[in-house]
C-alpha cells in the first residue's frame, strides 16, 4: 500500500477544530503528548512500515 497525499478526510476543517479544540485546555507539554499518542495509536492502527516510513520521510522534509 502507497502513501496516500489526497485528500480523504470528508470534513478537513471540522476535523482540525476537533483536534484543536480537544487541546484547548492542556498544557504545551500535555498537548505533546497526546498528540505523540495519537501519532503512535494511527501508526498501528496502519501498521504497515511501508507507508509509515514515507510519512515519516514527508513530515521530517516536507516537500514545498
Amino acid at each position: 500500500m502507497a502513501l496516500n497525499l489526497s485528500r480523504n478526510i470528508a470534513d478537513p476543517d471540522g476535523f482540525y477544530e476537533y483536534l484543536v479544540e480537544s487541546q484547548r485546555m492542556m498544557t504545551e507539554a500535555e498537548a505533546n503528548r497526546m498528540n505523540a499518542r495519537l501519532v503512535l495509536i494511527l501508526a498501528n492502527h496502519i501498521g504497515d512500515q511501508a507507508v509509515l516510513r514515507p510519512a515519516i520521510d514527508l513530515a521530517v522534509a516536507p516537500k514545498g
